[in-house]
């Protein structure tokens, strides 16, 4: 059998991964804080027919070898962390972080889970808490009777009350950083879980140390540009005929063998 067939299906393969990809991008193109990802590929083994210096005569070698691929495999799907742009909302509980960092969000079974979709919102108890109900953690807890309500850039939380004539303190908002983003694991839900390859977080103030400072009345919206993503799209189609072709070629090479006839 011609290892063209299956070097040709293992393009197919690739290419419909990709096109996997970047149909999830184009169809988070409005999901807050959406991360697109992108996809990387590998070849496979190579089988050596002769080794490049294999001597030939007295005083000459074989300048260049013989290799024939096995085709082409997918070994990583990357998130890529650049900022998105910013939709004015002048929502009090909408932010957006200029820069670095994560959200950290609370699950019931008392883990913590890491967010860039800053839409919030209040519950019942007036803690604040993602679209889910999962509260942020540190824990924020909007007072009763607040008429307003304030997040400075350091990630300071303050609220009016009546009766008093000056903002009343009531937290702060920390943000989560990792030495590599993008080993992060995606959970669904606009939510990442930290890994061995992501690092263990470190927790600081929102505008210090290299962590992005907060926006209020903003949300982040997704960074997959549309017009990148069907440029891709195009060419993973048209690989994608490519290797069809292939296999189409390998196999008339294979009906002509089979028509041979003494």
């Amino acid at each position: 059998m011609m290892r063209s067939l299956w070097t040709a299906a293992s393009g197919m393969t690739g290419q419909q991964f990709k096109i996997d990809t970047v149909s999830n991008n184009l169809a988070n193109v409005n999901t807050t804080g959406f991360k697109k990802s992108r996809v990387d590929f590998q070849d496979l083994l190579y089988q050596t027919m002769r080794f490049a210096g294999t001597p030939v005569t007295a005083g000459a070698q074989v300048p260049t070898g013989i290799q024939v691929g096995h085709g082409v495999r997918p070994v990583a799907t990357q998130k890529i962390f650049s900022q998105g742009t910013f939709q004015q909302t002048d929502n009090a509980l909408d932010l957006v972080v200029e820069g670095n960092g994560f959200f950290q969000v609370l699950l019931p079974d008392g883990n913590v889970r890491y967010t860039r979709d800053g839409a919030f919102k209040k519950d019942s108890d007036g803690r604040i808490v993602t679209s889910d109900g999962f509260p942020l953690e540190p824990e924020l807890i909007v007072p009763d009777d607040a008429t307003d309500l304030s997040v400075g850039s350091d990630g300071t939380v303050s609220v009016m009350r009546p009766g008093l004539d000056a903002p009343e303190n009531i937290g702060e908002i920390e943000l989560a950083q990792f030495v590599n983003p993008a080993g992060l694991k995606s959970d669904g839900n606009n939510l990442f879980t930290a890994t061995a390859a992501s690092g263990e977080p470190n927790v600081g103030i929102p505008g210090v140390d290299g962590f992005g400072a907060l926006a209020q009345g903003f949300l982040e919206m997704s960074n997959v540009q549309v017009v990148e993503e069907m440029v891709d799209m195009i060419t993973a189609q048209r690989a994608y005929e490519t290797n069809s072709k292939a296999i189409q070629a390998s196999d008339d090479m294979l009906q002509t063998a089979n028509n041979l006839r003494r």
